[in-house]
């Protein structure tokens, strides 16, 4: 029913506007009470085979709503009613921004893919921390924070920019994302280098640790498929050395060769980040290297490119303790969370472990 909706509807819409629509529709729902219900009773279904402990945080499941759905966290209870078992918003920026100029969303519907040059459009942390002070959940939904860096502020300064959008939001975290890895944010890709990465994390773990004495909150960073290898490695071997709680992989690529689009080239040639199917064999590949390369010592997080739960199963089994998603939600609907817990948990019963968290890495493990 949602895809005949999506070819009908929204596939003529401006996809942008498109998303906005949809967006006003998940949090109208999630308002009214006995809809919310009732909604989340059919959508989001407990799989008790499927609990999952990542960094100190227990969730209902492994499947999380990857960043940049839910940019100014407005609404966590309305993706956590369609099934989300952590959702990630942001990115947020220290500064408001309004992103860059429009056009800046494109589908590449043949290949199940999105090209974004959204460019950090978001209210600022101290608006995004406002919010989330005065929220009062509906569900009990673990809610990762990720940041960036303001387009305006020079690289050089860039440190102190995130310094302050931890430091607004840690308190409000269950987790903190360092986002270095965006292409639409002139610079922001070279952070990713070690030299320039190390007093950045240092800097952001002492300010969280400033901001909430109670607790630690969990840091992670989150790194680009387009990496070379050996930067992948010294990535790893940084976020052990800091004691980070984990990384995510990976954020949308610049690459087009070699991944096989069939778009209208005009589309394809659009700049931005490519999320989507496409993304799903590098960013498969990248998480295999960090799990050889951390195993368990850090929690690896897989996205890019999942669209079902088979995708879902072999990023398990390369390592990622949590997985996340968002261009599949665009063309499967409202009911992609719900199908995708559905199979993993038939995955996981008919596999040889007896719990999802002994089939982390497993396929890494056999190959070592």
């Amino acid at each position: 029913m949602y895809r005949l909706f999506f070819r009908l509807v929204f596939t003529r819409m401006d996809p942008e506007n498109a998303h906005h629509l949809a967006f006003r529709w998940i949090r109208l729902a999630a308002r009214v009470p006995v809809l919310r219900t009732f909604a989340a009773a059919f959508l989001a279904p407990r799989h008790k085979e499927l609990r999952t402990e990542a960094f100190g945080l227990r969730m209902h499941g492994p499947f999380g709503l990857a960043a940049g759905f839910d940019k100014n966290a407005v609404a966590v209870d309305g993706m956590s009613m369609l099934g989300f078992d952590h959702v990630e918003i942001g990115t947020v920026t220290g500064e408001p921004q309004p992103g860059n100029p429009k056009k800046r969303l494109f589908r590449l519907v043949p290949d199940r893919a999105l090209i974004n040059r959204m460019g950090f459009n978001n209210e600022g942390s101290q608006a995004v921390a406002a919010r989330l002070a005065s929220r009062r959940p509906v569900f009990k939904t673990v809610v990762g924070v990720n940041i960036g860096k303001t387009k305006v502020v020079p690289e050089a300064e860039a440190v102190a920019d995130y310094v302050k959008s931890a430091a607004r939001l840690a308190p409000y975290a269950d987790y903190l994302v360092v986002n270095v890895s965006s292409p639409n944010t002139p610079g922001l890709r070279d952070l990713q280098a070690t030299e320039a990465l190390r007093p950045l994390l240092s800097a952001v773990r002492e300010a969280a640790d400033r901001a909430v004495t109670a607790r630690r909150v969990p840091l992670l960073v989150k790194i680009a498929p387009d990496l070379a290898d050996e930067d992948i490695d010294a990535v790893a071997d940084l976020a052990v050395e800091l004691g980070l709680d984990g990384i995510i992989a990976t954020n949308t690529t610049i690459a087009r060769d070699g991944l096989g689009l069939t778009s209208d080239p005009a589309l394809v040639k659009e700049t931005g980040g490519l999320s989507g199917a496409p993304l799903k064999a590098r960013s498969l590949e990248v998480l295999r290297r960090l799990y050889a390369r951390v195993g368990d010592r850090i929690t690896l997080v897989g996205v890019g490119g999942i669209e079902n739960a088979e995708d879902a199963w072999q990023r398990i089994l390369a390592g990622a303790t949590l997985v996340q998603g968002y261009s599949a939600f665009i063309y499967e609907g409202p009911c992609w969370a719900r199908a995708l817990h559905k199979g993993l948990a038939a995955r996981l019963r008919t596999s040889p472990y007896a719990t999802l968290a002994d089939a982390v890495g497993a396929d890494v493990r056999k190959t070592a």
